[in-house]
């Protein structure tokens, strides 16, 4: 496995300030402290070449996992293992193994034209002009970064910089790539190109891709994996499909007819039909309507991905 982790748990100490005036002497020669675990007993293997997407709310420990993973924060307890190596005591040589995007932070320097930024990144990772050459190339025809490269990073709009971010993490080439939120705030336009860029990358085998983000849409049609982490605990691993089943949900079978009747039993009538609320499969519902009812059209209505993720973000009874 590219990514081993077991039973990982990361804990931050918080201090608690004390209520009122002497509360807050008393803090001047004195705090007071609790522990809280951000990530709690997280077991999981990525293999090399998978697409898998990190969902959850705000505070479910997506993003500390994620800092584990690149070795800017160590666990409490548990073992990691990427690629071989410990992120945090091999961290030196285990960043040579992965790519960076995080949707909110820029790798490049501020004040460089992009180029120049590349210039470095490639310098420092040892790449050779050759393979450079060819990146940056390749980055061009997929992404659209030439007009840019001569570009000053703080005179890009968003998009445009996550294009360049985008090539920035995978210059040198890493078997790992990481995506914190990386289509944040950006319009469709963008969004799409990033999409078939990644797509393109994950289709080739040898770009391992971690995806972490609120946009279903990015999931869907980027990664056939999905985690889920809530409160710290990874509470889902495996397909959409098989989260979408665990959670179940009402689907609507909504059904117009071509001469008026009344409504079955459990249904609820409207302008020109009814529409049939159900569970399960649709197979059965579709028969017996057929059978019973002279129908012009009828079409089944799923609740949409977000709606069930939210009801398994609030838990059991939301």
């Amino acid at each position: 496995m590219l990514i081993e982790a077991r039973h990982l748990v990361r804990r931050f100490k918080r201090e608690t300030p004390s209520r009122g005036f002497l509360g807050a002497l008393t803090d001047l020669v004195r705090t007071r402290s609790e522990e809280r675990d951000a990530v709690t007993d997280v077991s999981f293997d990525i293999a090399q070449g998978e697409a898998v997407a990190l969902l959850g709310p705000n505070g479910a420990g997506k993003s500390t996992t994620i800092k584990m993973l690149t070795g800017i924060l160590r666990p409490n307890a548990g073992t990691l293992t990427v690629a071989g190596l410990d992120p945090w005591k091999d961290r030196q040589r285990h960043v040579r193994n992965i790519g960076v995007v995080f949707g909110q932070r820029s790798q490049l320097w501020w004040d460089l034209a992009v180029i120049e930024g590349y210039d470095l990144l490639a310098a420092m990772f040892g790449v050779s002009p050759a393979d450079y050459r060819s990146r940056i190339e390749r980055f061009d025809a997929v992404l659209g970064i030439g007009p840019l490269l001569r570009t000053p990073v703080r005179a890009l709009s968003l998009g445009e910089r996550m294009r360049c971010e985008l090539a920035a993490a995978l210059i040198h080439k890493p078997s790992i790539l990481i995506l914190d939120e990386p289509t944040i705030g950006l319009d469709v336009a963008v969004k799409l190109r990033l999409r078939a860029f990644l797509t393109e990358l994950r289709n080739e085998g040898e770009t391992t891709l971690l995806l972490t983000t609120h946009d279903l849409g990015d999931v869907t049609a980027l990664c056939p994996r999905v985690m889920v982490l809530a409160q710290g605990r990874l509470l889902h691993d495996g397909s959409m499909a098989s989260l979408l089943g665990t959670l179940g949900g009402q689907r609507v079978l909504r059904v117009r007819l071509r001469t008026p009747a009344a409504a079955p039993p459990g249904a609820i009538p409207d302008s020109d039909g009814f529409h049939l609320p159900f569970s399960g499969d649709a197979a059965e519902p579709v028969r017996a309507v057929l059978a019973q009812f002279d129908v012009e059209d009828l079409r089944v209505d799923d609740p949409s991905p977000e709606e069930w993720i939210a009801k398994f973000y609030e838990g059991p009874g939301a």
